[in-house]
């Protein structure tokens, strides 16, 4: 592997990021672009180790997902050498976002983990956003990490219907 192409993949993935409104995944950025065969894996994954050490994006990870986020530093790198990335390239991106937009933007806008108290009970934190506004965000503390695991996990499917109960009850 080439340098120039080590900064093509970078250079990927940071006009993946521009050209959502939300975070995508780790996962999600590492469907694509292994699904189109740019790159392996390991490859890959240096490349966004190497992005975020040179503060071009940021990472959050919470629970089993990492979320990554286009910075202001990121955009002017992109600005700069995003003539790098082959037209071809940019188009299969944007019909991948275009058509998995919806799927993408779910898989992110809900979120959910938990920890260990200083208590010794576990805190299960859920949220759901739109558009980058928080609809609804709980803590929920519980005396087993099964029941914690299980709240996580039901959230993902549960979550319109919590918040539709919710906000029924409430208002």
């Amino acid at each position: 592997m080439t340098q120039k192409s080590f900064t093509i993949y970078k250079l990927i993935v940071l006009y993946m990021l521009d050209r959502v409104t939300f975070p995508l995944t780790r996962a999600q950025i590492s469907d694509f672009i292994l699904e189109k065969a740019y790159t392996d894996f390991l490859t890959l994954q240096q490349a966004i180790a190497e992005l975020e050490e040179e503060n071009l994006i940021t990472t959050n990870s919470l629970r089993n997902r990492t979320y990554l986020m286009i910075t202001d530093e990121g955009r002017e790198t992109l600005a700069f050498f995003g003539s790098r990335i082959h037209h071809g390239i940019k188009e299969e991106v944007d019909q991948y976002l275009q058509s998995h937009a919806l799927e993408l933007r779910n898989e992110v806008s809900v979120q959910a983990g938990y920890r260990k108290s200083a208590k010794g009970e576990f805190v299960a934190e859920v949220t759901a956003t739109e558009n980058g506004s928080k609809l609804i965000s709980l803590q929920l503390t519980v005396p087993l990490e099964e029941m914690a695991v299980s709240i996580c996990d039901n959230w993902q499917e549960k979550n319109q219907e919590v918040y539709k109960y919710l906000t029924e009850m409430l208002f």
